[in-house]
């Protein structure tokens, strides 16, 4: 699939989208609490996208193939040692949880795609210094976004910023371009070498989400087809964004009210 590079109408399109997904993860904050279940989170979120913001939860009946059925919800909860496309059921959240919640919403065409860390109640001092590394992690490699820059200065900033703390990068899943179709090229790897890759133009838009493991890389895909898994049972935590490559450099298409980088 080629790189698509949105024109100025485009561009705007994809602003709307990104700040109705940044808008579903700040409504939510309130209801992460000890004794939630992931399944009324993904209920909560349905309905907030489908009724308030008249737009389309992209994970709903997406993929399949292959053996593997369509995703069955409307958000990813990622909890604990779930590394990323965590299915939302009946599992109570409990004190010391670490939660990804993943939004990606369909407004007039174009894909909007964000997800960020929330505590559960107190974190371990190890999930709180896992999460808040993978989230500067993530900035580092939004902050090499420019044209005229190659990917790979994307993921070598965010790999040594990661690694410097002593956790790992999950190699089996990346960041990607996205626009009117949820998954295009480019593939934004969280590792690499500096001035390798693919040279970012202005126009592109794409998701920078790295994956960071607290103990070793490695993941396993569970048998319902989507729920990955750290191998060895450690914590991970990821964060993203949805990001436009301008004249000047970058603009963050999906930030979140109040939020800062």
């Amino acid at each position: 699939m080629a790189v698509t590079i949105k024109n100025p109408e485009e561009q705007q399109k994809m602003r709307e989208a990104g700040v109705a997904a940044a808008s579903v993860l700040t409504m939510l904050e309130p209801y992460v609490k000890p004794g939630v279940s992931t399944d009324e989170l993904n209920r909560l979120c349905h309905q907030y996208i489908v009724d308030t913001l008249k737009s389309i939860p992209a994970p709903l009946n997406y993929g399949g193939g292959g053996g593997r059925p369509p995703f069955p919800r409307s958000i990813c909860t990622s909890v604990n040692h779930v590394v990323c496309h965590g299915i939302p059921g009946p599992k109570v959240l409990k004190k010391g949880d670490v939660l990804n919640v993943d939004i990606t919403v369909i407004k007039d065409g174009f894909h909007g795609d964000t997800s960020r860390m929330f505590y559960v109640g107190e974190p371990s001092i190890l999930a709180r210094r896992l999460t808040e590394t993978t989230r500067e992690a993530m900035i580092e490699g939004i902050r090499q976004v420019r044209p005229g820059a190659r990917i790979g200065d994307i993921g070598a900033a965010v790999q040594k910023y990661a690694e410097a703390r002593g956790f790992s990068i999950v190699r089996e899943y990346c960041g990607h371009g996205i626009g009117r179709v949820f998954h295009e090229d480019p593939q934004i790897l969280h590792y690499g070498r500096p001035g390798t890759g693919l040279e970012l133009v202005e126009g592109m838009t794409f998701t920078i989400e790295p994956m960071i493991n607290a103990g070793r890389p490695e993941v396993k895909l569970l048998p319902d087809g989507w729920t990955v898994v750290t191998k060895d049972h450690s914590l991970s935590a990821q964060f993203e964004h949805t990001v436009l490559v301008t004249a000047s450099g970058y603009e963050v298409l999906t930030l979140r009210e109040g939020e800062t980088l």
